[in-house]
């Protein structure tokens, strides 16, 4: 063989030998690496959390997700640095330190204690149980455009409007469709039904009245925000800034108040249509005001909380709560709860808008409207796919739900149920399943769960739009652009579980 050649072929023997090797080369096991599992949050809300720390193909050490509450079963958190004894993750905020074989620290925004020990095993998804089904629909009416928003519910009638832009009355008896309204675009919103009038938002920028009887139009207001555009999750965007609803009008002594999609909030008299005050806010408002007293209650995309003079529109407090607030506030004696998409749920003071508790909801984003029965607040959440009982006073959650869907709907609540919708879909990684679940109120067990019809080709199906019940009659309206009604008395119930 020539000498030069094989001189050539030993130096790049040695040069790949030397590669292998180097790649070989495995760093020497961090004391974290490995599974743990064990207790995260404060006192009163404690729940399970688990950590996988391994090394992938570069060697670079990384963290990996266990959370039954959040429905997440090995997702990827990102590298894991480490300073002195001190290890921490970024991107799903964690700070731990190993003392006495535990991996004890903080999680989360609000550094919610933690404590993991070493463990075999790490917990896995499991089937959704086989629930009793519960009465099929009484009837079914198709509306042709998708139902976002609670129908309002008065004298036996079932108000209620839909993305192709009508407005429909419904008898409840038998779904028979007494009257209908052109709204001309979108009604993403709850109307509010009083004695003689209905009002709603429609996403041409009116604001409409309409005689509740007849269905015929007394007077339009202009909101102003006919351009305002909107991301529905119906379509798989790199944004999760959906804007999916509107605000119900809220009417106190003869004054409607009502948030718009160009930041501004309308006092606006009830009889006439006239404007008695605007003010204007830096984004979208689609949660519902509530009427604190003398004073309204105003929360928006700019994420702040507003206390307003009613009369007068001048602002007595805000506050900044860091994120978007899509879910509408409500207000007990005292208290003002507000939730926001960054997953915190809390009780601002009604005087001075100061936090009195906050509780997590572990990432998840709070979409939902609370809902105060009987001492209790109850709210469903997002991908926590949860309803919630939390004691208002200290915010120690009483039970919470695993509802196996998107629950971004208001829940409704009678003596002894909990009703929660939710919707399914395929947009992300968490299984979402759309449906309608009667939770019993004391304990949170579900008690039957009617799955909701499959959609072919959508990415969405179930309920954005949360249930409202007259009597025995639950009345829901859904992404397939049906209304449903169900029968809740206790003989049709019984019957199909």
């Amino acid at each position: 063989m020539n000498k030069k050649l094989f001189l050539s072929l030993s130096l790049s023997a040695g040069i790949i030998a030397s590669g292998a090797s180097a790649q070989q080369a495995t760093p020497t096991p961090d004391p974290i690496e490995g599974k743990w599992f064990g207790k995260a949050g404060f006192p009163e809300d404690r729940v399970d959390l688990g950590f996988e720390f391994k090394r992938n193909e570069k060697q670079e050490l990384r963290a990996y997700l266990y959370s039954p509450i959040a429905n997440f079963y090995g997702l990827e958190c990102g590298p894991v640095s480490k300073n002195g004894e001190t290890y921490e993750l970024k991107e799903h905020p964690m700070t731990a330190t190993i003392r006495g074989g535990k991996l004890e620290g903080t999680y989360f925004p609000l550094k919610a204690p933690m404590s993991l020990e070493q463990t075999e095993t790490l917990p896995h998804e499991v089937p959704v149980p086989d629930f009793p089904p519960g009465p099929p629909p009484k009837w079914i009416v198709k509306l042709g455009a998708a139902i976002h928003a609670p129908a309002a519910l008065r004298e036996g009638i079932a108000y209620v409007g839909n993305t192709g832009g009508i407005f429909y009355a419904i008898r409840i008896a038998d779904g028979s469709i007494v009257w209908k309204f052109q709204a001309g675009r979108a009604v993403f919103g709850e109307a509010l039904a009083t004695d003689d009038a209905l009002y709603f938002v429609c996403d041409n920028g009116f604001l409409f009245k309409l005689d509740r009887q007849t269905g015929k139009e007394k007077w339009r207001y202009d909101l102003g925000d006919a351009r305002a555009s909107r991301i529905l999750p119906y379509a798989k965007t790199e944004t999760f800034d959906w804007d999916y609803k509107s605000p119900r009008p809220t009417l106190a002594d003869g004054v409607l108040y009502v948030g718009a999609g160009d930041g501004g909030f309308h006092a606006v008299k009830a009889d006439t249509g006239e404007r008695v005050w605007r003010i204007a806010t830096k984004e979208r408002i689609r949660a519902d005001a509530a009427i604190d007293g003398p004073n309204v209650i105003v929360a928006g995309w700019d994420n702040f909380v507003r206390s307003l003079d009613r009369k007068t529109g001048r602002e007595i407090w805000n506050k900044d709560t860091r994120l978007q607030v899509t879910s509408s506030p409500a207000v007990s004696s005292d208290k003002i709860f507000i939730g926001n998409r960054g997953g915190l749920l809390a009780p601002l003071d009604h005087k001075t808008g100061k936090p009195l508790w906050r509780l997590l909801f572990w990432g998840s984003s709070v979409e939902s409207d609370p809902v105060l029965a009987d001492n209790i607040l109850y709210i469903g959440s997002s991908d926590l796919r949860r309803v919630s009982a939390i004691d208002p006073k200290d915010g120690r959650v009483i039970w919470r739900t695993d509802v196996y869907g998107t629950a971004w709907p208001r829940v409704a609540v009678t003596e002894n149920r909990v009703y929660a919708a939710t919707l399914g879909g395929t947009a992300n990684e968490i299984r979402h399943l759309g449906g309608l679940c009667a939770v019993d109120r004391p304990t949170g067990r579900i008690i039957w769960r009617w799955p909701a019809p499959e959609c072919p080709n959508s990415l969405q199906n179930g309920f954005i739009a949360g249930p409202a019940i007259d009597g025995k009659s639950l009345i829901i309206g859904g992404t397939d652009g049906a209304l449903y009604c169900f029968d809740l008395s206790e003989k049709s119930v019984a019957s199909f579980n």
